[in-house]
């Protein structure tokens, strides 16, 4: 479905759509890759606007890099390395010596102790196992072109191959420990990989 094809266009001319004009930050979210860049916009608009809601490094908490949110439910190890721009869902568990950097952790997940998460979004009550890597490559418009804007890349190439994108498990997923997860999309409910 397209916003501007099958949304604004049956509406226009009816009186029924309307403008909306900001001054602050804003983005589409058509690919997961966009779910990354938007949260790490949010995050520093958080930085501004209301700083007490990002998490502060501190000696009892894990280390925090840059803008980073756990949610105050999460159990996070504090020998853990967060940031820059993460969000911890709540009831999520991080365990010690893991490296959580440019990812959205949702809800009642568990991050294994020294696991690197790194460019993914991990779904509700998943597992990544001890030891484990989990990556993405990011898919980020040029900061060098003006009015840059997120490209909406194909999932496959011409011959059927993922194009490399961020990694994205699904809902229940168990990613088991020593396992390494490049440019991958898991459907939910997958108990091995």
């Amino acid at each position: 479905m397209w916003l501007e094809r099958d949304v604004l266009v049956p509406i226009a001319g009816t009186n029924s759509a309307f403008l909306h004009l900001t001054n602050n930050w804003w983005s589409q979210i058509k690919t997961a890759g966009s779910a990354i860049y938007a949260n790490r916009h949010f995050l520093a608009l958080y930085n501004k606007s209301n700083p007490e809601r990002l998490t502060k490094d501190t000696d009892k908490s894990p280390k925090i890099i840059g803008d980073v949110f756990i949610h105050e439910t999460a159990v996070v190890d504090p020998s853990a390395v967060l940031g820059p721009n993460v969000s911890i869902g709540k009831n999520v568990k991080v365990g010690a010596g893991a490296r959580i950097r440019e990812s959205i952790v949702l809800g009642n997940s568990t991050i294994g102790e020294h696991s690197l998460v790194i460019y993914s979004v991990i779904g509700w009550n998943s597992c990544v196992g001890d030891w484990s890597r989990v990556e993405g490559t990011p898919e980020d418009p040029n900061p060098n072109k003006p009015f840059a804007k997120m490209d909406n890349n194909p999932l496959f190439n011409t011959s059927g191959q993922l194009n490399p994108s961020i990694t994205i498990l699904g809902s229940h997923v168990k990613v088991p420990s020593e396992v390494i997860l490049l440019n991958s999309i898991v459907l939910p409910h997958k108990e091995q990989i």
